[in-house]
């Protein structure tokens, strides 16, 4: 009824690898954070937000990544309505993701930077 198999398999299981690298829950959150802020710093430049709440983003994401300043975008977008607005959208749901990472890391620093910037999204949107 079944045909025998002609051919060696394809696929073997592999030797055991040595353990992989892995990241403590916590390590992770801090990633997941490091990236959420330098995208919001990156929406503050594009937006030209006040320079206040981009050196903030900028240093606290430099914290998050051990000193490593974040890259700063240059170009602008204030001439286009629509672009502006759904930077405006982007960063209000960044900025919710933010307060729900920071809360499940407990960290204060990020939670009250995080509230900073979903207020100030908030208004925007």
């Amino acid at each position: 009824m079944y045909e025998p198999i002609r051919h060696k398999p394809v696929h073997s299981m592999a030797a055991p690898t040595p353990a992989l690298p892995s990241r403590s829950r916590d390590e992770e959150l801090g990633l997941q954070l490091a990236a959420i802020f330098a995208a919001l710093l990156a929406i503050a430049d594009e937006l030209g937000a006040d320079a206040e709440l981009a050196a903030a983003l900028a240093d606290h994401v430099a914290r998050l990544q051990d000193g490593r300043a974040p890259l700063r975008v240059t170009a602008r977008s204030a001439d286009r309505p629509d672009r502006v607005a759904a930077l405006h959208r982007r960063a209000h749901t960044l900025a919710d993701r933010a307060l729900g990472l920071a809360e499940a890391r407990q960290d204060e620093p990020s939670f009250a930077l995080a509230q900073r910037v979903a207020a100030r999204t908030a208004t925007a949107v």
